[in-house]
């Protein structure tokens, strides 16, 4: 190996390894939440340790996206892993539940950076159509893969060492990339740009934060939509949503140029990501619930119950990678993957307290394959739908309308799940309640994400893979400007 694939091959592990610790903070500290708990109290604060992380970094993607394509990615990579691991640091020194909270929030702000400045700087170093379209399904599937590693690491740390070390262990692999992005990763400047939007800003993680503490009030239990808890924070997030596309209009340097969603590939890609957030977190969040509520499984042996998912979808996603480098295009191998998604999630409604193990996880398997291609093909498909200038913002918001689709989704399925239980627990019990309720929920989340992506990819243009920067062909770039008309 020369030593340029060298360098670029130690680079790329930097930079998708600061993705991977970014998400493994969203799984990890699920398994090792009671025990912190029962350490530090505040057990009415248990879900906020989850929702502050989720919070600040879903708030926080499209902003590191956007100034990353004015200022360059280096400095935003930078500055957002290193708040990451001042968070990852803090959260393990916490002394109590607030603490936890408000670290976790700072660790958040950090992690926003790391997705989407990834995606964007792989798409740089590695063009989809000078064969790095292999490497977009590598990027895949780690992110497939951090569902599988987190609930698992989370329980090792937790039972064999101590839960703080589910965040310190963060640091020193996070300070070694840190030190190789700094060596290796060459600065190159963003477009420039003038007065930041700070009203832009403001609006928008306003908007965000109320529609995520809404959200998050239906999804625990005795909440109902039409709760003020509820539906205060959600009609507030519509309200600002309107002020947000006013300001974003006048604005010199808008943070989310609105231009883009006129353009039908990127805007049809981003609802592709929204709605096949349906699928993911119906099998990632709701088929473990069913094996530790029906089966009794613990939190350990549910996270390993549940790899013939996470192999599926990093498998998916590495073959997605395959195909779309020697086929040269991206759309032929979408559109297989709703028929996956849907055919998964429909073998669910067996789901029962007497499922054979085998049998789940072969029903588990479609779904995992089906959303693997989602994972890497629609990275590709949102990064060559706009010109480079906005590749960070590109990437931003296909991370962005993934991680609000799960929110949607963990809320609508929390609703089913809790109608179907309280329906179902007097006749048959708990445990065949448990059964029931997923046996609902995910065929019911994953075929509606699997059908609306469906109408979404046959409605996109078929492209060929191009280099950043080269034009579209004639045909393509006048598809693009009568969906713009």
């Amino acid at each position: 190996m020369s030593n340029d694939k060298k360098g670029d091959g130690i680079l790329l592990f930097a930079v998708l390894g600061g993705m991977f610790l970014a998400m493994l903070d969203q799984t990890i500290v699920g398994t090792a939440l009671p025990r912190i708990v029962a350490e530090l109290g505040g057990g009415t604060l248990y879900t906020w340790a989850v929702t502050a992380y989720l919070l600040t970094s879903t708030v926080t993607v499209p902003l590191y996206g956007r100034l990353s394509d004015q200022h360059g990615r280096k400095p935003l990579l930078l500055i957002g892993m290193v708040v990451f691991l001042i968070g990852s640091a803090l959260c393990g020194a916490a002394q109590d539940m607030t603490q936890l909270i408000v670290f976790r929030a700072l660790q958040g702000l950090g992690a926003g950076a790391l997705m989407p400045l990834s995606l964007a700087l792989v798409m740089e170093m590695f063009p989809p159509a000078s064969g790095g379209a292999r490497v977009q399904g590598a990027i895949g599937a780690v992110m497939g893969l951090t569902y599988l590693a987190g609930p698992f690491l989370g329980g090792i740390f937790t039972d064999q060492a101590s839960w703080r070390w589910a965040f310190y262990v963060n640091v020193p692999i996070g300070v070694v990339l840190v030190a190789i992005i700094v060596l290796r990763l060459p600065y190159r400047p963003g477009t420039g740009g003038g007065r930041p939007d700070y009203a832009g800003i403001a609006v928008f993680t306003l908007a965000v934060t109320s529609l995520l503490l809404g959200l998050t009030e239906k999804g625990l239990d005795g909440h109902t939509w039409t709760d003020a808890a509820v539906a205060g924070p959600i009609l507030l997030a519509l309200a600002l949503l309107a002020v947000f596309v006013a300001v974003e209009r006048r604005a010199a340097s808008p943070i989310m140029p609105l231009e883009l969603f006129a353009n039908r590939s990127y805007t049809l890609v981003n609802l592709t990501s929204f709605v096949t957030a349906f699928s993911m977190y119906a099998g990632v969040v709701f088929l473990p619930r069913y094996f530790q509520e029906a089966l009794g499984a613990s939190a350990t042996a549910s996270g390993l119950r549940i790899y013939p998912l996470t192999l599926g979808m990093a498998a998916g996603s590495v073959l997605m990678g395959a195909l779309m480098s020697k086929s040269g295009r991206y759309k032929p191998w979408l559109l297989v993957s709703p028929f996956l998604l849907a055919a998964g999630a429909l073998l669910c409604l067996n789901l029962s307290v007497d499922s054979a193990g085998v049998a789940v996880a072969l029903w588990m398997l479609p779904l995992g394959l089906g959303m693997g291609p989602m994972l890497s093909g629609l990275t590709v498909a949102a990064q060559q739908s706009v010109e480079p200038r906005h590749l960070g913002t590109a990437s931003a918001n296909l991370t962005f309308f993934r991680q609000i689709g799960g929110s949607v989704a963990l809320a609508i399925g929390g609703t089913l799940y809790s109608a179907e239980f309280a329906a179902s627990v007097p006749v048959a019990g708990e445990a065949a309640a448990h059964a029931s309720a997923a046996a609902l929920v995910v065929p019911s989340l994953g075929v509606t994400g699997a059908v609306i992506a469906l109408v979404a990819l046959a409605a996109l243009p078929d492209r060929r893979l191009t280099r950043p920067g080269a034009p579209a062909r004639p045909q393509e770039s006048a598809v693009e400007a009568g969906f713009a008309s």
